[in-house]
């Protein structure tokens, strides 16, 4: 009989729980079921509602990509109300063994599970030799900023080793004028500007209200009742600054500078992990925002590395596409447990 595992993905906004059977070695997944994270006062009461009438002895282990810093298989949730103590949470939930890692760990050992049409290249690079490539990087923007460097270990095949980053809160870094106005106005509000305070979803509205105050363009009566009457401002801002300026000229100017950092910081943490192997786009935003990312903006921001361009040149660019890539990476760690 198969071995049975719970694997997931723990966001600010959204939490991801999977049911799969080990065959082989691999997870297959039965089952899935999405929570909102704040509706929850933890991620215990989250597993114990989606097992429900399993028999949770059957369940050999669990692993939980989470946003944040996990030490001692412990993390405090920086977008949540939540304190994660996997040995405890195991007895809780009636798990031998539940295992935290961080979330962009999570994505990236969810990497190799991905089918080929669940990536979208956006730059091509330089291919390398077989058994000779690079390091590769994680940078993924949604509810809050994370990121993942993936150095190559050995020559043998998938032998890159997940490193955890707190990269999404160093500091941002403005490259022009119109980036320092926005990190002055940030100021205003925050006593420290880190990057995840521009590069998220609460960073897109960030940026379009540094737009909206210095008069950019007049306000869309459209998007400000939509803001007025709760929707979530990144969804709002993303979808009428996909349909350009004469729809919104606000959304489409916050857009177009949200996707100049991202790829201006995809390409600092490229330099940062000599990642020649690649960069990969995770999160929930980057696919929404596809045809913006794809019109050459974000590479523009991504290659403006001065006497270094060449060497990004050489460095492919992926999206992610498939949204369960964090709770697959985290489904293969449980099955490795077991």
């Amino acid at each position: 009989m198969s071995d049975v595992i719970v694997a997931g993905d723990i966001g600010g906004t959204k939490t991801n729980i999977g049911l799969f059977e080990v065959a082989a070695g691999q997870p297959r997944l039965l089952r899935s079921a999405s929570f909102h994270s704040a509706e929850y006062p933890g991620l215990a009461p989250i597993v114990t509602s989606f097992l429900g009438e399993e028999t949770n002895p059957a369940v050999k282990a669990a692993c939980f990509g989470i946003a944040g810093p996990v030490i001692d298989n412990r993390v405090t949730a920086p977008n949540l109300a939540w304190q994660i103590d996997g040995t405890l949470m195991a007895g809780e939930v009636k798990v031998p063994q539940v295992l935290l890692i961080n979330d962009l760990v999570a994505t990236a050992e969810g990497i190799p599970l991905l089918a080929a049409d669940e990536t979208v290249l956006l730059q091509a690079g330089v291919p390398e030799p077989p058994g000779h490539e690079g390091n590769r990087v994680l940078v993924a923007a949604g509810t809050g900023l994370g990121m993942a460097l993936l150095p190559r270990v050995g020559t043998s095949p998938g032998s890159w080793v997940p490193v955890p980053s707190e990269g999404g809160h160093a500091d941002f870094a403005p490259r022009n004028e119109e980036e320092i106005g926005l990190l002055r106005s940030l100021r205003e509000r925050f006593a420290r500007v880190s990057v995840e305070r521009v590069l998220s979803g609460p960073g897109l509205f960030n940026i379009y209200r540094f737009l909206r105050d210095i008069r950019h363009a007049p306000e869309s009566a459209e998007v400000r009742e939509a803001l007025a009457g709760g929707a979530d401002p990144a969804q709002v801002i993303g979808e009428h600054g996909l349909a350009g300026a004469a729809a919104c000229p606000l959304c489409s100017k916050a857009l177009e500078m949200f996707a100049a950092v991202y790829g201006a910081v995809a390409g600092n943490l490229v330099l940062t992990g000599t990642a020649t192997n690649g960069v990969w786009l995770g999160g929930g935003i980057a696919p929404k925002i596809l045809p913006r990312l794809s019109d050459g903006l974000f590479l523009q921001s991504f290659l403006a590395k001065g006497r270094l361009a060449p060497y990004l040149e050489r460095v492919p660019v992926r999206v992610i596409l498939n949204q369960r890539a964090a709770m697959l990476g985290a489904a293969r760690r449980a099955a490795a447990l077991v």
